[in-house]
């Protein structure tokens, strides 16, 4: 928790970077009352720093326009939580920001304290952060036209390199990008496919905005359509299995992007592609539970290989 100090410091960052901003509203965002809200203003405005409000239905405070911030001032807290940030951009597939991640850095060790900045430096010394097996690199300039295009809902151009090495260029109209296991996508209508397509970021090449809009369909989830997606990649069998398991307990063990989960007579159906039938039916064994096969037939197969292999292995047998 802050102490009341860096309460009003923070309301004087809320209002600097949102402008106008009820009361109610900072109540929630610090936690206090109200009433504790016009304390923290009022301190404000004996510092000097211009507050100006409105009273009445749709009150508000604000800045007065043209008053310009002080330097930042950073708590031991927040100055590692920023700290910590830069650091882990390269987990996301986004080293190509180096550069500008060491300017921040440098301009945030001039704005620290000395003993926060001891302290924020000692604490990062011990703390490893240890970069994902599976990151692909996304170029920053394409990320940033791509979330530039969902934000504003305009069309976008680009070259695309399918998996098999074939190159097309595409209309898209984006409907979000979403980092999942170290690769960057993008989703959006492709004028080419007539359909909904993701795309991997890092297989996208010369992205130009244009200047045509489109309407964003109501209900699009980006998350849901990813793992649905990616749960039906491109794969040799087509597989569905009942579980003796609850929506939510299924929801558990599974992984969102590995399958389709839905629920199904005190149970959940499980859709999903799959390349090694051998690998899934171990791992439907690790779910711990009742199952049911519908399809392929060659699953059960598989499950008895799997059998015959555990059996041996128990009898001590090669």
């Amino acid at each position: 928790m802050y102490d009341p100090s860096m309460r009003v410091l923070t309301v004087l960052e809320l209002l600097g970077s949102r402008g106008r901003v009820s009361g109610t509203e900072l109540a929630a965002e610090l936690e206090v009352s109200v009433r504790t809200v016009q304390r923290y203003v009022a301190r404000l405005q004996d510092l000097g720093i211009p507050v100006t409000s409105t009273r009445g239905p749709g009150g508000s405070y604000r800045l007065r326009p043209g008053f310009r911030l002080p330097p930042l001032m950073f708590g031991t807290e927040e100055a590692l939580a920023v700290a910590l940030g830069l650091d882990a951009l390269t987990q996301l597939g986004l080293g190509a920001v180096a550069p500008a991640t060491a300017g921040v850095k440098a301009k945030l060790e001039r704005v620290l304290p000395e003993s926060v900045r001891a302290h924020v430096d000692a604490l990062r010394g011990v703390l490893e952060l240890e970069k994902p097996r599976w990151v692909v690199e996304a170029d920053t300039a394409t990320l940033t036209k791509l979330a530039t295009a969902v934000h504003t809902c305009r069309r976008v151009r680009f070259g695309y390199t399918a998996r098999d090495g074939t190159a097309s260029e595409r209309v898209v109209e984006p409907l979000g990008v979403m980092q999942h296991e170290g690769r960057w996508f993008v989703a959006g209508h492709c004028a080419l496919r007539r359909a909904l397509r993701l795309f991997r970021v890092d297989r996208v090449g010369s992205a130009l905005l244009l200047s045509e809009t489109f309407r964003r369909p109501e209900g699009f989830e980006m998350a849901a359509f990813l793992y649905s997606t990616i749960a039906f990649a491109p794969a040799p069998w087509r597989v569905e299995v009942w579980l003796a398991l609850t929506p939510e307990e299924a929801e558990a063990r599974w992984s969102h992007a590995k399958a389709v989960l839905e629920p199904e007579a005190d149970g959940t159906r499980l859709r999903c592609g799959v390349t090694d039938l051998d690998a899934f039916a171990v791992s439907l064994l690790y779910l711990g539970c009742r199952l049911v096969v519908r399809e392929p037939h060659e699953l059960r197969d598989a499950f008895c290989a799997v059998a015959r292999r555990a059996q041996a292995a128990a009898a001590g047998s090669t």
